[in-house]
């Protein structure tokens, strides 16, 4: 495996490595008290976004709060920042989720892959320019497999960190774990800051097929004590932990592995931090603060949105104490980029990518007979989803022919990803086929009996708020009860039911049916799902453990558009299939 770590690496060479890193960013000056101010910039969840386009619209990025994207305009705030408070008193790191997200990223992945061509990754090119001090690995980043991200770190300037990414075999740094940067002060001794990068355990479930005996990641909260302690041996006067990790201590696939949202707990737990930098939960945290359980010092947490959306900005005051550098101070923000332009010096460098994905997304490879929407799809069974359905169920079908579950009903499992994805009437293009299916899941097929069907669908159904017969319907509220959000909304077809809103959740499934007749607790099926929800992403009952017959690595975006350029054709009549609806005391609510 390539790494910054050599295979083989001998107990101790860390600390070596990062000695080797002890790299003068310039030279920061002291005020008359004796105090050094320094800023550190933080992004975190780019997802492929260097400038400030909405691949999928076709046009520039904007939102209902109008908020804009990319690195370009990260890099006119860096610029900006580093004008006002001189370069020689900032640092830029990023939290994670760089290499995956947009048609962008998946171009030079799949269909020009830098791994073949040799080309610099877009996201490194950008990340160069605007010179980062270091980068964080995110979940995402292992999406593409092992070679890709080797390659993207191997094209970066700034060092990419992951303490917690272990060699599954050898138990040691897979990546490098921390830089020390050192700024200098005029006529007093340097300030050092040292950064610990994290990385997300996750990802031993979500992209099991790319990491599974070869990585292992561990504990966010056991990496760091075992970390800081070497940080601030090594000399750092301020600590900082870079995390792909959010701040609510909760886990999206259960208990089987170390907390997926650990920044708050690393915080809380472990003595010794100044800050916490962290990603992965796509918030606006502008500022927050955790008290250290055992040193009672507030650590000071920040996370800058997704996308570019926000830059944290965060200022620290040192004061000399008893020869040595200390923290004093320190406040954060978050910086709308909304409030700039794009730098056109990243621009320019991102154009010739940046049109070859835009020629990539607008090849037309089908046309619909009609309009197809997605905007009901999370509270109505809609032709647009039942698309997906058709695909996966096709290619599952010929998968499992000839072998010994051939003779087993397929099942297809789809969620609604996007409300605003759209099939027109007349041409398709690549770009509304990956509106549709914005994440970049595989295929696989596993078996599942009617009971478990059943849990399954009753899991899924905890998504619709509960409104009692009679009582008016609003959108507004109907859906992502408890924050559950749509992607985790399961839709189930070849089978037929209903689900009953005014009961409880867990007593929901009405009418589960196969063939007009219903479905049996023992009979069994073949389900056609992605490998996210497969691997326990969401938490759904018993996908993680069923048998799985069927994993070819085929992507589910991918394949819907070759199954659309190949009956260049997209008619609702060959695979709209309204097989369930939303009822209250059996009356259908739409």
């Amino acid at each position: 495996m390539s790494s910054r770590f050599s295979r083989g690496l001998p107990a101790g060479a860390a600390v070596a490595v990062a000695l080797g890193l002890l790299a003068p960013a310039a030279s920061a000056s002291v005020t008359p008290d004796h105090t050094v101010k320094i800023t550190v910039m933080a992004s975190s969840d780019i997802h492929g976004n260097a400038l400030n386009w909405d691949y999928f619209k076709n046009t520039e990025f904007d939102d209902s709060t109008h908020n804009d994207v990319g690195l370009a305009k990260v890099s006119t705030l860096v610029n900006q920042i580093r004008a006002d408070r001189s370069a020689g008193h900032t640092l830029l790191f990023d939290s994670g989720d760089t290499i995956q997200g947009t048609p962008l990223d998946y171009y030079y992945a799949k269909v020009e892959p830098v791994t073949e061509t040799g080309k610099t990754h877009p996201m490194a090119k950008a990340m160069n320019a605007i010179g980062y001090d270091a980068v964080t690995l995110g979940n995402h980043e292992f999406n593409y497999g092992l070679p890709l991200l080797a390659k993207w770190i191997k094209q970066m300037k700034a060092p990419v960190l992951g303490a917690n990414a272990v060699s599954a075999k050898s138990g040691l740094p897979a990546y490098l774990p921390f830089i020390i940067k050192t700024m200098k002060v005029k006529g007093e001794r340097p300030v050092k800051v040292g950064v610990l990068g994290l990385t997300n355990p996750g990802i031993a479930i979500w992209d099991k097929g790319n990491v599974e005996g070869k990585l292992k990641f561990l504990d966010l909260v056991a990496s760091a004590k075992k970390w800081v302690p070497v940080i601030r041996a090594l000399g750092a006067d301020v600590v900082l932990v870079t995390a792909h990790a959010g701040d609510n201590g909760l886990s999206s696939y259960g208990s089987d592995l170390p907390v997926e949202n650990a920044s708050a707990l690393v915080a809380e737990q472990v003595p010794g931090i100044d800050a916490v930098l962290f990603g992965h939960a796509h918030n606006d945290v502008p500022q927050r603060f955790v008290t250290n359980k055992v040193t009672g010092q507030q650590v000071l947490l920040t996370e800058p949105s997704k996308w570019g959306q926000r830059l944290s900005v965060v200022d620290f005051t040192l004061a000399k104490q008893r020869g040595r550098w200390a923290v004093t101070g320190k406040s954060s923000t978050t910086v709308n980029t909304n409030t700039v332009a794009e730098d056109p010096k990243i621009v320019a460098l991102m154009k010739n990518q940046h049109d070859k994905t835009v020629g990539y997304v607008n090849q037309v490879i089908a046309q619909s007979k009609e309009q197809l929407s997605a905007a009901e799809s999370p509270y109505k069974d809609t032709p647009i989803l039942d698309y997906i359905q058709k695909v996966q169920t096709d290619l599952v079908t010929k998968a499992v022919a000839g072998t010994a579950d051939a003779s087993l009903p397929v099942l297809s499992i789809a969620a609604p990803f996007s409300r605003s994805a759209v099939f027109p009437a007349g041409p398709v293009s690549v770009r509304d086929m990956a509106g549709l299916y914005v994440y970049d899941n595989t295929l696989l097929a596993v078996k599942l009996t009617g009971a478990q069907i059943k849990d399954y669908l009753e899991y899924s159904a905890k998504y619709f708020a509960q409104v009692a017969p009679g009582a008016p319907i609003d959108l507004a509220t109907l859906t992502n009860a408890g924050g559950t959000p749509d992607y985790n909304y399961d839709q189930l077809s070849g089978v037929t039911y209903d689900i009953d809103i005014a009961q409880p959740a867990g007593q929901r499934i009405t009418g589960l049916s196969y063939g007009g007749q219903p479905v049996a607790a023992d009979q069994q099926f073949v389900v056609a799902i992605n490998n996210y929800r497969q691997s326990g992403g969401g938490g759904f009952p018993h996908v993680k453990d069923a048998p799985v017959v069927y994993n070819a690595q085929v992507e589910i975006r991918q394949a819907l558009i070759e199954y659309a350029t190949a009956s260049g054709t997209i008619d609702p009549a060959t695979f709209a299939d309204p097989n369930w609806k939303l009822t209250r005391a059996g009356v259908p609510v739409f």
